[in-house]
């Protein structure tokens, strides 16, 4: 199957959702890293993320996670030509537009839909075809579901890039969810007749059961509708990597899923992480979660915290709201008692922030200076420079590396280093992200958290965060090599969809 470049356009292929969280991620990044796999040199693309889950390359841009984690997938260094809209909700009704990894400013739903979006398809159309120059094929990933008939006018991340591109759209569907069948026929007769003839097909996603069972409907769909499905994945475990929001982990109660691996000491560690309006790179405790012997769960109730060795304050895209928040669910008293009990807690980013005695924002929330938590010796006051950078360092006697991605500017007035922040006694922060992906140093955090909550935990001397992302990522290539019909996979991506599909009535509203 490998290809060489010849300097033209490589293929590609488009793949669309029935719906949100569909598994459209999941799906790209395999098929990203099945083809790279096969000696086919690949790159990711998404037009536009709304995400508040964030990454920076290497040249200082900031994309969405779920395309810096394809792009690892790819085997390739992400770029902001792979997520050139990157759209930061801040409120219900307003994002931060990051455009080619650089923030342009906030922007009303209204006022980016009715008119700036359309603005930005050539930009878009540049960036893919660059990519499709430098590569043999590029997976492309929609948003939301491309039968969005309020916002067809103005897409330039379904079908609008699909048919100025020329791009096959497979359509994956979540038959875990129920109506699999219906989301499918559904989605094609809601798209007009020129949509539709770049509809090739379908894939079901985390089907449960013995799939002869579901063959029949697969046939009765391919008839009605002249596509074919292209593969039925098999319900997984652990394959929600980088997700683009943190809605599904945000709910109280819920459980991220940590190691299966019994812990090497006598005591588990219990990890709580305060569930945050505007959340962001939730997946910073991911690598916790990696470790032997560490639960972690997302909670919103004060008395969540009492038995939890540790508490982490995570990212947030509205500091002030968070502050907020805390103070009205007694998560702040909570936080000030675990302080003078002396037991731990961090904060990173926004988290780290709010942790201080004063924040001035008049950038992120407008709301001038506000009193912070007081646990830590810091002042913030927010920039209209966003500062974007991928710093390297040491911390308890280990290297650090990590990325950054705030407005806020911290004065570090007292207490020890620790990393670009500082530390209290049990009380850390720090504006790195990532910084618990280093193996190293977060062992040594470790064994720190459990000292000092009187644990008899030890981590994992052999537990690598990096090694444990590719066991993914070739889950996720295994699944489509195994499931899906490759054969027909790589043809459509090679020479696009078929030609004479039917149109499917009753198709798009005028």
């Amino acid at each position: 199957m490998s290809r060489g470049t010849s300097g033209g356009t490589g293929g590609g292929l488009l793949v669309a959702g029935t719906t949100s969280d569909a598994g459209k991620s999941v799906v790209t990044a395999g098929i990203c890293r099945w083809l790279v796999r096969r000696g086919v040199k690949v790159a990711p693309f998404k037009a536009q993320n709304m995400s508040l889950n964030s990454f920076v390359t290497r040249e200082g841009a900031e994309i969405g996670r779920a395309q810096a984690m394809q792009a690892q997938a790819a085997r390739v260094e992400p770029t902001a030509l792979m997520n050139p809209v990157l759209l930061k909700p801040g409120s219900d009704r307003s994002s931060q537009v990051v455009l080619m990894g650089k923030p342009v400013g906030e922007m009303s739903a209204r006022g980016y839909h009715g008119g700036r979006q359309e603005k930005l398809l050539g930009t878009v159309l540049e960036c893919l075809a660059e990519l499709r120059g430098t590569y043999d094929a590029v997976i492309c990933e929609g948003a939301g579901s491309p039968a969005e008939i309020n916002l067809r006018r103005t897409d330039i991340v379904n079908m609008g890039i699909a048919r100025n591109a020329r791009l096959p759209v497979l359509v994956v569907g979540d038959i875990d969810r129920g109506g699999v069948f219906a989301s499918f026929f559904g989605t094609v007769a809601l798209l007009s007749p020129e949509d539709q003839a770049f509809v090739a097909g379908f894939l079901v996603n985390k089907f449960r059961g013995d799939v002869s069972l579901l063959e029949p409907g697969l046939d009765m769909l391919q008839n009605l509708t002249g596509r074919r499905t292209y593969g039925v994945l098999p319900f997984q475990h652990g394959l929600g990597i980088d997700e683009e929001d943190g809605m599904a982990v945000s709910l109280r109660g819920s459980v991220r899923e940590s190691a299966v691996s019994s812990p090497v000491g006598e005591d588990i560690l219990r990890v709580a992480v305060c569930a945050i309006p505007l959340m962001s790179n939730f997946t910073d405790v991911d690598a916790l979660a990696a470790e032997p012997g560490v639960v972690v769960r997302f909670v919103d109730r004060a008395e969540e915290l009492v038995d939890a060795d540790l508490v982490v304050v995570p990212g947030t895209r509205g500091t002030v709201r968070a502050l907020e928040w805390l103070r009205e669910r007694g998560l702040a008293d909570a936080l000030a008692r675990r302080a003078v009990q002396g037991r731990p807690v961090l904060g990173i980013c926004g988290g780290f922030q709010l942790l201080g005695e004063h924040i001035e924002d008049e950038v992120e929330s407008r709301a001038g200076q506000v009193d912070g938590l007081g646990l830590l010796p810091v002042r913030v006051r927010f920039a209209r420079e966003k500062t974007l950078t991928r710093p390297v360092g040491e911390a308890l006697g280990e290297h650090v590396e990590g990325y950054e991605i705030h407005h806020g500017v911290a004065q570090v007035t007292g207490g020890e280093p620790f990393l670009d922040g500082c530390r209290v006694g049990e009380v850390w922060g720090t504006h790195w992200h990532g910084s618990l992906e280093s193996d190293g140093f977060r062992r040594a955090f470790l064994r720190e958290v459990a000292a000092a909550a009187g644990r008899r935990f030890v981590p994992a001397a052999d537990t690598s965060f990096g090694s444990l992302r590719e066991e993914q990522l070739d889950r996720l290539g295994d699944l489509i090599e195994e499931h899906a019909d490759t054969d027909a996979l790589w043809r459509l991506i090679e020479s696009g969809a078929p030609t004479g599909l039917p149109f499917i009535p009753p198709g798009a509203p005028a």
